[in-house]
């Protein structure tokens, strides 16, 4: 019986884990998915104003949903200002600067390939800060993870990295990474607990405003609105700024930030890919062979580890005076 029992705990124990583990499996592969695109619908949209004001009406729009979908559900708010404020906080520090300085170095002509380079750098960073200052425990597994994931991003880059820009575009280009990164940290630490949609509607909110500074200053807020433009924002607005920023959100709230961060190593690849299904931009060997380390490199860092068996041993009822299986140590 004590037998049984152990090994009914242990199965019950596993199943759940894996259920939960498949579910967040698979909300990781639609945020990587969608978040890839940003890349591809970003490409199209700049064709039709600049990079801060497409990053406006990008925040802009998604606000707008995000603000009506929480007035509709009558979502809970944050109950204080400060509350308030360290959710905006994340807002621009992700999006207005994070995102926004990836678009405004690729306007000064930081490469595709340099920038999603810098971009494969995030989940060092984040495994750093989040040991650092999150107290987040980064085994061996993960490092080795980490490391695959950032050799696997170089050689995916490798054929597109081009030198040429002025270095100010590089210094907002890295500064946009340092500033997702401090993003990422920021709401793993103070903002865990907040509403999605009222959370999401403050950090657009918050993201459109400071962008708005510069795409008046440097861009006039000036947009051609054909229909590719239209098609672009309402794709980034939707997609990325609202599912896929929210898919984030509720990720960071269930694992670690090195972990959720390692999913970021997905994006070069995954982008190489959508570019040469969408502008015919070839896939060389180098590149297959990157995706091939990003994969291992996501399924060390990223998956949960097992869980403890003297730990799943004690839900199962001993019977007293029977000698202890084996099996169950």
């Amino acid at each position: 019986m004590a037998v049984l029992g152990c090994c009914a705990s242990i199965t019950f124990h596993r199943a759940t884990a894996m259920k939960r583990f498949n579910g967040t499996t698979l909300v990781s592969a639609v945020f990587i998915l969608l978040w890839s695109t940003a890349w591809i619908a970003g490409k199209f949209g700049l064709s039709g104003a600049g990079p801060m004001t497409l990053m406006f009406f990008r925040f802009l729009f998604a606000a707008t949903i995000l603000l009506l979908l929480a007035l509709a559900t009558r979502s809970r708010w944050p109950a204080t200002l400060r509350a308030a404020m360290h959710i905006a906080m994340v807002g621009v520090l992700m999006q207005a600067f994070g995102l926004g300085g990836v678009y405004f170095g690729m306007r000064e002509g930081v490469g595709a390939g340099i920038s999603a380079l810098l971009s494969g750098l995030a989940p060092v960073l984040t495994a750093l800060g989040a040991a650092a200052f999150l107290n987040d425990r980064i085994g061996p597994r993960h490092w080795l993870g980490l490391a695959l994931g950032l050799a696997g991003t170089a050689i995916v880059v490798a054929d597109h990295v081009s030198l040429g820009g002025a270095w100010n575009g590089y210094a907002v280009t890295l500064a946009g990474l340092l500033s997702f990164v401090a993003g990422t940290l920021y709401q793993k630490k103070f903002c865990a607990d907040m509403d999605l949609r009222t959370g999401m509607f403050i950090q657009t909110f918050a993201a459109a405003v400071i962008v708005l500074i510069p795409a008046l200053a440097l861009e006039s807020l000036h947009a051609t609105w054909n229909h590719t433009f239209i098609a672009s924002i309402a794709w980034m607005a939707t997609i990325n700024s609202v599912v896929a920023m929210t898919l984030l959100m509720w990720l960071l709230s269930r694992g670690s930030a090195s972990q959720v961060s390692a999913l970021f190593y997905l994006v070069p690849p995954i982008t190489a890919f959508m570019a040469f299904l969408a502008f015919g931009e070839a896939l060389s060997l180098g590149t297959l062979a990157g995706f091939s380390l990003v994969v291992a490199s996501v399924y060390l860092s990223a998956r949960p580890a097992p869980p403890s068996l003297p730990l799943l041993a004690k839900a199962a009822p001993v019977v007293q005076g029977a000698p202890r299986p084996a099996g169950c140590d």
